[in-house]
């Protein structure tokens, strides 16, 4: 987790002003996370597993995979169409990919105040919400 914190701490004026997460926490907001789910009831975590019609350990496949794709991409000179795959890629996974599967089944489980329903109140509401509707119905281009 500590990669993951390191590369969101980069976006900690936004998540204190926007997702509302405490100044302390936002340099280990991927940690936190995990601590709180860690720390939800087995019938917590359970139904968060049976909200995917897709089992937990074949999404986690894929997010793996999409990250070498992203690594792989990033070793190479920037080309504008494989910028623009990335773009399309990245913005499918964060916010089509994860929405129905994973954020909303969060957000109904995790304690109130918590940095998880933090954020996915923040995902799941405006303006990241019009952002991913208009990935998911192809109402967007490139400016």
């Amino acid at each position: 987790m500590k990669n993951l914190d390191f590369r969101l701490s980069r976006w900690r004026d936004k998540l204190v002003s926007e997702v509302k997460v405490p100044l302390d926490l936002c340099d280990k907001i991927a940690t936190a996370i995990e601590l709180e789910i860690e720390r939800m009831t087995d019938e917590e975590r359970r139904s968060l597993k049976e909200a995917s019609p897709i089992d937990l350990k074949v999404r986690i496949e894929e997010l793996l995979a999409f990250q070498v794709m992203m690594d792989t991409f990033n070793k190479v000179k920037p080309r504008p169409e494989i910028v623009r795959t990335q773009v399309i890629a990245q913005n499918y996974i964060c916010f089509v990919y994860l929405k129905d599967t994973l954020f909303e089944r969060l957000k109904v489980i995790s304690q109130p105040g918590t940095v998880t329903k933090k954020c996915c109140k923040y995902l799941l509401n405006n303006p990241v919400r019009a952002f991913r509707n208009s990935i998911a119905h192809g109402n967007w281009a490139y400016k």
